[in-house]
């Protein structure tokens, strides 16, 4: 299986990508001037949000420095310790719905200081793959097609966030401890 898995690896986007031309080719659509057109288009697009980008870049970076996470995770502490969730695992819960760059900064470090079988290291895991970077998705996908008004999107998304980390500390407790 595992040597399946390795090829598989190896010759699945080339055969994608040999899959798209000859298709292409058999419909008879010009290929290269499609490519050069949504390469264009690409580049508009990536035009347009980067002051959405520079925005929600500098709001991390501003929110991490001031301390923000170090003085929320003293204040939740009792509260994790209760329900016999890792205090390490707290700065990966705020900054998940921030930074996708972050979050996997802090899981890095939960991994290589508690030991990757851990179960802060678990818990990290499927917390990362179970949340979304709420405020990167609005600020880049709205961004880019000029949505302004974002309030339902947001509260719905953070609550999407809060039971993804709900679910992965239930989950988790009842699989790994």
């Amino acid at each position: 299986m595992r040597e399946f898995l390795s090829l598989l690896s190896i010759w699945i986007l080339p055969v994608i990508i040999s899959f798209i031309i000859i298709y292409g080719v058999i419909k008879k659509v010009p290929c290269y001037e499609t490519f050069v057109e949504g390469a264009k288009n690409g580049l508009f697009v990536s035009i347009k949000i980067l002051p959405y980008l520079v925005a929600i870049i500098v709001s991390v970076s501003m929110f991490r420095a001031s301390g923000a996470i170090e003085l929320l995770s003293e204040k939740l502490f009792g509260i994790l310790a209760h329900i016999k969730v890792p205090a390490e695992t707290l700065p990966l819960m705020l900054t998940r719905s921030l930074s996708g760059s972050a979050t996997l900064g802090i899981f890095s470090d939960i991994v290589n200081s508690t030991g990757a079988d851990s179960y802060a290291a678990k818990l990290s895991a499927v917390i990362t793959g179970s949340s979304e970077t709420t405020f990167y998705v609005l600020a880049v996908y709205f961004g880019a097609i000029g949505i302004k008004k974002i309030k339902y999107a947001l509260i719905v998304g953070l609550l999407a966030d809060l039971f993804g980390i709900f679910a992965a500390i239930f989950v988790c407790r009842y699989f790994f401890t």
